[in-house]
């Protein structure tokens, strides 16, 4: 066996212990909380619900309701919202072989939260108007809209001489986030005492309104967009040795930098429609996923998916449990565990002792 073919055994063997750590975050989460669900327990109520199937393991009815209706949705959420977040971050840096990249950066997530405020201060009279049941995901659908439209808007400001020019794209994508902020700053503004409440809570992130519907309305298009985004693997793992260098190898370089912009724009509107704003997943879990698994895309984009979904689980897991009974906002435990992380990262990156020069 070569040196090639081991490191590539290694790299597998570490994406399966990956996908085993979120297995067993899963169980944490379903297990760990105001009413505790052992694991047998959580064993038998699946098998039951699933089969019929009886294990002899007693449980009881509040248990089954807080697993089947409050928990596995919110769990199921947490998975695909992560593994959305991750994956698009990790494409974003490769695509823009820059390290600092993520979904943000193009102002998907700030195009989502512009729709979703708007909709919260101003769109009573709409939901009115429209039946309960499309009237409940009328937050949801303006936040995914609001997030393509204004990536649209980026893109379309990239554009030159019939191709992308991607530091144009960086810098329109920072522009608009900073229009993004001040309109919500005016509807945050005009917002009454419970629209704040909502603002807030929506602005933050959370997984606590997280329900089966939400879920199954998430998981397709989320679920597209992922497989899309791994597809891409070959082509950025190209742009590793620059774009000239991808087209020499005949990639469709220009088509291939609109399906990454579209599909991320899809994963990431579709995760924020869902949960809201929650920070530093698209950009810290590439990091830690590339420490381990390397630079490969075949891998590496995977492997963020699985690495976004258990972080997201985890901090969920957090979220809910430090201040029982108070449920702390998701995007709040994100930035608070995910910044020192990140600033680690850079004096790990910088060397400790540069900081004295």
């Amino acid at each position: 066996m070569t040196a090639e073919d081991r490191r590539v055994r290694r790299r597998r063997t570490q994406l399966i212990a990956l996908g085993l750590f979120l297995v067993v975050g899963c169980l944490l989460s379903a297990g760990i909380g105001a009413v505790s669900i052992s694991p047998g327990q959580l064993l038998a109520i699946l098998l039951e619900k699933a089969g019929g199937f009886e294990t002899g393991i007693e449980y009881g009815q509040r248990e089954e309701i807080v697993l089947l209706a409050i928990r596995l949705p919110r769990l199921v959420l947490g998975v695909v919202v992560g593994a959305a977040l991750g994956v698009a971050g990790a494409v974003l840096q490769g695509l823009f072989r820059n390290p600092l990249a993520d979904p943000a950066l193009i102002g998907v997530s700030s195009g989502a939260a512009v729709g979703a405020v708007i909709i919260i201060v101003l769109g009573a009279p709409l939901a009115a108007m429209l039946p309960a049941l499309l009237a409940a995901y009328l937050i949801p659908v303006a936040a995914f809209l609001g997030g393509l439209v204004v990536t649209a808007l980026v893109y379309g400001l990239a554009q030159r001489h019939g191709g992308t020019d991607v530091a144009i794209l960086l810098l329109a994508g920072i522009a608009m986030n900073a229009i993004a902020a001040a309109i919500v700053g005016i509807m945050i503004f005009l917002s009454d005492d419970q629209q704040l409440r909502d603002l807030n809570f929506w602005l933050l992130g959370s997984l606590a309104g997280a329900t089966w519907d939400k879920a199954f309305v998430a998981l397709p298009v989320i679920a597209i967009a992922i497989a899309a985004l791994i597809s891409l693997h070959r082509f950025l793992n190209a742009m590793l040795l620059g774009e000239e260098a991808a087209q020499y190898l005949g990639l469709p370089v220009e088509t291939a930098k609109r399906l990454c912009v579209l599909f991320v724009a899809l994963a990431t509107g579709g995760a924020v429609a869902m949960t809201g704003v929650v920070a530093f997943v698209g950009l810290v879990v590439p990091h830690m996923v590339r420490m381990v698994i390397g630079p490969d895309h075949r891998l590496l984009l995977p492997a963020s998916c699985l690495g976004g979904a258990l972080v997201i689980v985890l901090a969920d897991l957090l979220a809910r449990t430090v201040a029982v009974p108070t449920d702390l906002p998701l995007g709040i435990v994100m930035s608070l565990t995910g910044g020192p992380f990140f600033i680690w990262l850079l004096v790990r990156r910088r060397g400790v002792a540069s900081w004295g020069s």
